[in-house]
């Protein structure tokens, strides 16, 4: 297997005024991690990291075929970022994402109160949402078809096309 440490780390103040700081806690990854699981390679992120995408083209570079990336979106960053965020990164990475997330209300040891999004979902490489569970508490299941992952890269090479200028 593999272990990952989350890169970016959430040190920000929402629209809605709740801080929060990662930075206090915890000590940013540096690390891009991939790892063969039944033959997919498979590439890891977590939650905030979703918002720099330079990681997913490494992860791609890497050979990821599936990407996994757990998370707990505030509620607010969610309904807005959430689902457009994670297929825009399947689309640009042309991998299959599975985003397994945080739903509710959590209680912090300060007795603050976090609101969390859910809405875990899997995407496929074309950016298309193939199981969801909605609001509340789920599980949603699909199959990587590595044969539609073949097919989507090999019909647009991104890529291969990718330049900077």
């Amino acid at each position: 297997m593999a272990r990952y440490r989350k890169i970016h780390l959430f040190d920000i103040t929402t629209p809605d005024g709740q801080g929060y700081q990662e930075s206090a806690t915890y000590g940013a990854g540096e690390e891009v991690v991939t790892c063969v699981i039944n033959g997919v390679i498979v590439g890891f992120a977590i939650c905030y990291d979703l918002r720099f995408s330079e990681l997913f083209l490494a992860l791609r570079r890497k050979g990821a075929e599936l990407i996994v990336l757990p998370a707990a979106f505030t509620l607010q960053t969610g309904k807005d970022h959430w689902g457009v965020l994670l297929r825009a990164r399947a689309i640009e990475t042309q991998c299959w994402f599975a985003a397994p997330a945080c739903y509710g209300v959590h209680r912090e040891t300060s007795g603050e109160a976090r609101h969390t999004y859910g809405h875990s979902l899997i995407a496929d490489p074309w950016g298309h949402v193939v199981a969801m569970v909605s609001d509340g508490v789920g599980w949603a299941g699909a199959e990587v078809d590595r044969a539609l992952t073949a097919r989507v890269r090999a019909g647009m090479p991104v890529l291969e096309h990718r330049k900077l200028v």
